[in-house]
C-alpha cells in the first residue's frame, strides 16, 4: 500500500508541483470547503458545505483532475497542519443542508465523488478523528448506502449522521470542539465581519456554477504545461493510432481528448521489448462529446505505447476529435526503505493506471482496475 501510494504522488506531483499549483478560477470561487479552528485534541477541524457543491457545473467548467488536485491539495494542507499541533488527525462536519441527490444520478458526478473516497481511502489512511454529517435528508440515506460500500470499517466507525435537528448535532459536536473554534452557524461563535453566522470568510459556501464558466473546448490553464491540441475528423469504420516510444524509466504517458456530438472508443496497448504486446487500457468506448477525457498512466521501459481512438465500430458517423497526448520526462526513482534494506526504491516497472473505477482500488483515470481519477 505504501509503494502504490508513493507511485501515486509521483504521478500527482504532490510533492512538487501540486503545492505551487493555482486552481482554476470557477474551481477557487465554487469549491464549497474550509477549515475554522481546532478540537479539544489541536486537529483541524474541516467545514464542508456538501449542498454548495455544484458537481455538474464544476465537471462542465474544470476538469476531472482539476476537482482531483484541489482534493489532494486541501488534504496535504490539513495533514501538515494536524503534524504540527501533533494531532496527526482531522474532525470533518458534512454540511448536507439542501442536498440533491439528483447531481448523483449523473454518473460522471457519482464517478468523481466516488473516485475522491477511493484517493482518500488508499492514500490518506486513518487520518479521520471523528466526520459528523448534519441536516442530512431522507433522501441522503440511498446516497449513503453506495458510499459506504468504498468505505473500510475503520472510517465507517467514526461517521456519525444527524437529520435535521441542531437539538441533536450540536451538542454531539460541541463535546469535541469549543464554541471557538466553530461558525456560529454550527454552535460556534465564530463570525464574518459582517456578522454572518456561516463564517464564510475562511469556509467557501460554492454554490450554483454560473454557465459562463462552461467549456466545450480543451484548453490549458495559464499555469499548466503548453501542450497543443490537435484536432482531427476520425472517419466512420476507420481510426486513429499514436505510437510512443518509452525508452526511460519513470515516464508518464497524459492524454486529454474530447468529441464532438457522439462517443469513441478509447485504449491504450503496450508492447514490451519482445515484441508482446498487452492491454494497458482496456479499450471501451467513452462519453467523450459530454466530458473532457483526462488520464495518466505509469509507463515501463523499454516500451512501445500505442494510443488508439478506435471508430470501426461506426458505419454511419464520423467523429471530430481534439486530443493532446504525450510522454512526459522521467522521474527520479523513490527511496522508500532504509540505506540497509535489501530493496532502496520503487520501480516504476509495475503500469498503475492514473484513473478511476467504481470497483477497484484508487491509481488512476478509466474504469478500469486500479484508479484515482473516473471516466464516464
Amino acid at each position: 500500500m505504501l509503494r502504490q501510494s508513493l507511485k501515486w504522488r509521483q504521478q500527482w506531483e504532490v510533492d512538487g508541483a501540486l503545492k505551487e499549483w493555482s486552481p482554476p478560477e470557477v474551481v477557487q470561487l465554487f469549491h464549497p470547503s474550509g477549515s475554522s479552528g481546532y478540537d479539544q485534541d489541536k486537529a483541524p477541524v474541516i467545514i464542508v458545505p456538501f449542498a454548495g457543491l455544484d458537481i455538474i457545473g464544476l465537471l462542465h467548467s474544470a476538469s476531472r483532475q482539476d476537482l482531483i488536485r484541489i482534493t489532494i491539495q486541501f488534504l496535504e494542507k490539513h495533514m501538515a497542519l494536524a503534524a504540527e499541533t501533533g494531532a496527526n488527525q482531522v474532525v470533518v462536519i458534512f454540511d448536507m443542508e439542501g442536498f440533491n441527490l439528483r447531481q448523483y444520478a449523473w454518473r460522471p458526478a457519482a464517478e468523481v465523488v466516488i473516485s475522491l473516497i477511493q484517493m482518500y481511502e488508499a492514500n490518506y489512511p486513518e487520518i479521520l478523528k471523528a466526520c459528523y454529517i448534519i441536516n442530512a435528508p431522507r433522501v441522503f440515506a440511498i446516497a449513503f448506502n453506495v458510499v459506504k460500500k468504498f468505505l473500510n470499517e475503520y472510517t465507517l466507525g467514526k461517521i456519525q449522521i444527524f437529520k435535521s435537528d441542531p437539538k441533536k448535532w450540536k451538542p454531539a459536536i460541541l463535546s469535541n470542539i469549543t464554541p471557538e473554534n466553530l461558525p456560529k452557524h454550527y454552535g460556534g461563535t465564530l463570525v464574518d465581519p459582517d456578522g454572518n453566522p456561516k463564517y464564510t470568510t475562511k469556509v467557501k459556501q460554492g454554490g450554483k456554477v454560473p454557465k459562463s464558466y462552461y467549456t466545450k473546448n480543451l484548453e490549458t490553464p495559464d499555469n499548466g504545461p503548453k501542450r497543443e491540441y490537435n484536432t482531427t475528423v476520425i472517419k466512420k469504420s476507420s481510426k486513429l493510432t499514436l505510437d510512443f516510444i518509452v525508452a526511460d524509466e519513470g515516464c508518464f504517458l497524459r492524454w486529454d481528448f474530447r468529441t464532438e456530438g457522439h462517443d469513441i472508443r478509447f485504449g491504450v496497448t503496450l508492447k514490451d521489448e519482445n515484441g508482446v504486446e498487452t492491454p494497458a487500457i482496456r479499450h471501451r468506448r467513452v462519453a467523450a462529446h459530454q466530458m473532457e477525457e483526462s488520464g495518466v498512466l505509469a509507463c515501463q521501459a523499454p516500451a512501445t505505447y500505442t494510443v488508439t481512438f478506435d471508430n470501426t465500430y461506426s458505419v454511419l458517423r464520423s467523429k471530430k476529435l481534439q486530443y493532446c497526448v504525450y510522454v512526459t520526462p522521467p522521474l527520479e526513482k523513490l527511496n522508500i526503505l532504509p540505506p540497509d534494506g535489501e530493496e532502496n526504491d520503487i520501480s516504476p516497472d509495475e503500469n498503475i493506471e492514473q484513473s478511476a473505477s467504481t470497483s477497484g482500488k484508487v491509481y488512476g483515470l478509466n474504469t478500469t482496475e486500479n484508479v484515482t481519477t473516473v471516466v464516464s
